[in-house]
């Protein structure tokens, strides 16, 4: 591939790229100063629209490289997660001026927004199956492309990437991982002769001459045995000189490491993956946030996901005075608990940043367990930890939640163990889109034996739910969304367990709601200002009937069920079948998230979109 740059090539503005053709053209010098460029635009971007920005701003020239060697309208690109793919939008036409907004482009990789994507991906660790997958499909098919997985060293530690390496390692299926090193090193002994037997080894001629050499001999029993000897004796020596690494020994080609900031380093060690008949892995060495100080200098990963900020102070443009997240809200709770019981321990899969959780850790190290990116093994550890007498609180996004089903139900919930699982970013989520929307827990677990599921309104309930969970010998879910409250300190109050709270009463019993969540406070302040008569109960118990509320919500001529942070078969079907069991005979409207996969908008457009804000429910009631 020529580097020579031509006459008449200049650097395109980043708003005009339409391909990643022009990349051909340019020479290393004037590829950096695209890179450079591109590494400002996406910081402006972002700060704007928000956005993942340490991880984007860390694989601009390895994202480069890689689109010059190969032609990802035919070869297949997948990035694990997806959200370090800002440059590949860019190099393929898509401009983040719209990034994270409605009907603009994602934050992710998407099938149809692109030729370019081959697979939608929002989760951790799905890259390696996916292009096993993919590759498989090609042999198959007898097509002839390549399948390039690019995976981060924290995604690659989770149990899917293992599962996946380890099968793909032993198949005659290739494929060529990219493993992003910002962190950890994963790296071998490198030298002159391990260079010099991975040249042998990627090399065209040798590959060659092995294949001949192994269909020859392998027709006869005789020559398979000369040829088994000789390759015990090859294997022997490169142990003996090379040392091997976990990828040798599943069965992988193995480069690296190599600056994943030089280009043409880059460009070159990815040529002889390309001609290697093998899977190979390529480790290359980045700088997470590369290019802006603040970010280079996160060491606890403030600078991953942002939300807009003022790219010269580092700080958010939209501050909210005298409030406090509810992730916060809950890790204040957790902290205090754990001051006063030693028996209370805190498992984090890699979310300590997002949910809060950095002055646990650093107070109470010995308690307080970060397993990284791995959801299964958090909730069956947490069993482990249970059944030992202790009370594991296990904080977790809803999203990822999803991943740990089976651990949950299998090894906690079965033997009835006492857990606390906090469930973090519950309902609906915004701009991250698909794949992150926290609307699903509640159907999934509703079914599952030894578990109630709880959601507070106010942080005094979530303080009160949180200490019930202490006291209980079961799985107790308590949901809280991804929004913010007063940051008054809870106060301590008094809930018994399995009841509902009555917001408001309808003397004429007209019309009645059940509802959850913070959004049924604003409901009954937005209603008592307008002096509606209705009768509103706060299901905070949302898998448990209070048999004393429903009685007398069934003798109300009209129920609405309210319910804008799960789909519709989660509270509200638990709640209609109800009704429909004690022979409730009046109307019964329900209003839930649809079953759908949600697009990424703002919370209060997805709201709107679904007729779910307070003031939809408000015009119910008039």
């Amino acid at each position: 591939m020529s580097s020579k740059k031509k006459e008449h090539v200049i650097i395109p503005e980043i708003s005009e790229i339409t391909s990643p053709d022009f990349l051909h053209d340019l020479s290393y010098k004037d590829l950096d100063v695209l890179a450079d460029k591109m590494r400002t635009y996406i910081l402006e971007m972002t700060s704007k629209n928000g956005g993942h920005l340490s991880s984007n701003l860390g694989v601009i020239e390895a994202t480069i490289a890689l689109h010059r060697v190969f032609d990802f309208k035919k070869d297949k690109l997948i990035f694990d997660v997806g959200h370090q793919c800002y440059t590949h939008k860019i190099l393929s036409g898509r401009g983040l001026e719209t990034l994270r907004k409605k009907d603009g482009v994602s934050g992710f990789q998407k099938v149809n927004e692109s030729v370019y994507d081959p697979f939608d991906a929002g989760h951790s660790s799905t890259s390696i199956s996916v292009a096993q997958g993919l590759a498989l499909a090609r042999d198959m098919k007898g097509e002839d492309y390549e399948v390039i997985a690019f995976i981060g060293d924290g995604s690659i530690a989770s149990g899917l990437a293992f599962e996946g390496l380890n099968n793909l390692g032993h198949s005659k299926t290739k494929v060529i991982i990219i493993l992003n090193d910002n962190e950890m090193s994963i790296s071998r002994p490198v030298g002159g002769l391990g260079k010099t037997f991975a040249k042998i080894s990627t090399g065209v001629g040798y590959n060659k001459m092995k294949s001949g050499f192994s269909r020859v001999m392998n027709k006869t029993k005789v020559g398979h045995k000369i040829y088994e000897f000789f390759r015990k004796i090859k294997n022997w020596i490169k142990f003996k000189l090379i040392p091997a690494t976990y990828f040798d020994n599943l069965g992988f080609t193995f480069l690296g490491p190599v600056d994943g900031h030089n280009i043409k380093a880059m460009e070159k060690i990815i040529n002889k993956a390309k001609k290697s008949p093998k899977s190979t892995v390529i480790h290359i060495c980045t700088k997470k946030g590369k290019g802006y100080s603040y970010a280079e200098k996160d060491e606890t990963g403030y600078w991953h996901g942002v939300s807009p900020f003022d790219i010269e102070s580092g700080k958010p443009l939209n501050m909210h005075p005298g409030v406090i997240s509810w992730s916060h809200v809950l890790s204040d709770i957790v902290l205090e608990s754990m001051e006063k019981d030693d028996k209370v321990v805190l498992i984090s899969p890699a979310t300590l940043k997002g949910s809060g959780l950095e002055n646990i850790f650093e107070k109470y190290p010995d308690r307080s367990f970060d397993v990284g990116i791995a959801e299964e093994h958090a909730a069956t550890m947490a069993g482990g930890l249970a059944i030992s007498g202790y009370h594991p609180v296990l904080d977790i996004y809803s999203t990822f939640l999803q991943r740990a089903y089976d651990e949950v139900s299998h090894d906690i919930a079965r033997l009835n163990l006492p857990t606390t699982i906090l469930v973090d970013r519950a309902g609906l989520v915004g701009a991250d889109g698909e794949t992150h929307q926290g609307i699903y827990d509640v159907a999934a677990f509703m079914s599952v034996p030894n578990t109630v599921i709880t959601m507070p309104s106010t942080k005094d309930e979530a303080k009160a739910l949180y200490y019930e969970s202490l006291k209980q010998d079961f799985v107790f879910f308590i949901r809280f969304p991804r929004e913010f409250t007063s940051d008054k300190p809870a106060q301590d109050m008094l809930l018994p367990y399995g009841k509902w709270i009555k917001l408001m009463n309808d003397s004429k019993k007209e019309k009645a709601i059940i509802s959850v969540g913070p959004r049924v406070r604003e409901l009954t302040n937005e209603l008592e200002k307008k002096h509606k008569e209705v009768t509103i109960y706060n299901a905070l118990y949302m898998s448990i009937i209070d048999e004393e509320a429903m009685s007398d919500l069934l003798g109300h001529k009209e129920i609405i069920i309210y319910d804008s942070y799960s789909i519709i078969d989660g509270f509200a079907r638990f709640i209609s079948s109800e009704l429909m069991l004690r022979g409730y005979k009046g109307k019964v409207t329900i209003k839930a998230i649809p079953k759908t996969f949600v697009k990424q908008a703002t919370i209060d457009e997805q709201l709107g979109d679904f007729g779910l804000t307070v003031k939809d429910i408000v015009k119910l009631v008039s």
